[in-house]
């Protein structure tokens, strides 16, 4: 009887020490948890901190392609505008020229019609018998004259004893000087010489002292 009731109680002690280890152990494991929930918040906030770096980065980077773009742009702009300037600007010139020049060609076939009427005043100027018919074609002559220098033309001023340029005469005879003064120089103009604006339209045709 008395080896049932020790038996029982020594059950009893046994299943106490048994609740106690459990409880022991459950307590370290309740302990790590919450210092796992502790530090997990910091665990969390550390990508933040770093998404937010990343997202200025870009934004800088998008700031200074932007800048780069409009700076591209800009000198972009600025040499179309300068080509565009420059291109108006001969073009103007280019229809200036043509302008000035377009009656060239009708210009430059009406010359022999003035040396015609100039060889004609020359011969009628001393016979007095065709004075009337002189007048009339000096008054032709001059109307006629008045309208091409409208168009641009001019006579070029050679004389006896002008000095030779290759560049607006051209030496059709060589004849002995008359004096020392015009060797070298012109003693004679056969043909006038012309300009269309400041273009040569007709070279001069002079005779040479030599």
């Amino acid at each position: 009887m008395v080896n049932k009731e020790d038996q029982n109680q020594q059950d009893s002690m046994t299943e106490d020490k048994t609740r106690n280890e459990d409880v022991e152990q459950d307590i370290p494991e309740n302990s790590s948890n919450g210092s796992e929930q502790r530090t997990t918040p910091f665990d969390e906030s550390e990508p933040d901190v770093a998404e937010e770096t990343v997202s200025e980065d870009e934004e800088i980077n998008q700031a200074e392609s932007s800048d780069t773009a409009l700076a591209e742009a800009k000198d972009k702009y600025l040499r179309l505008f300068a080509e565009f300037e420059n291109f108006r600007r001969r073009t103007a010139k280019e229809r200036l020229d043509l302008i000035k020049t377009a009656s060239e060609d009708i210009v430059s076939a009406l010359l022999p019609v003035v040396d015609d009427f100039e060889r004609s005043l020359e011969i009628f100027k001393e016979n007095e018998a065709v004075a009337p018919m002189y007048e009339g074609i000096q008054l032709v002559y001059q109307k006629m004259l008045k309208i091409l220098e409208q168009k641009g033309l001019t006579r070029m001023n050679v004389a006896q004893g002008s000095e030779f340029d290759s560049e607006y005469h051209e030496a059709v005879v060589q004849t002995p000087a008359p004096s020392e003064e015009l060797k070298g120089k012109v003693v004679d103009v056969i043909e006038s010489g012309y300009f269309l604006g400041e273009k040569v339209l007709r070279y001069a045709k002079v005779v040479i002292g030599s």
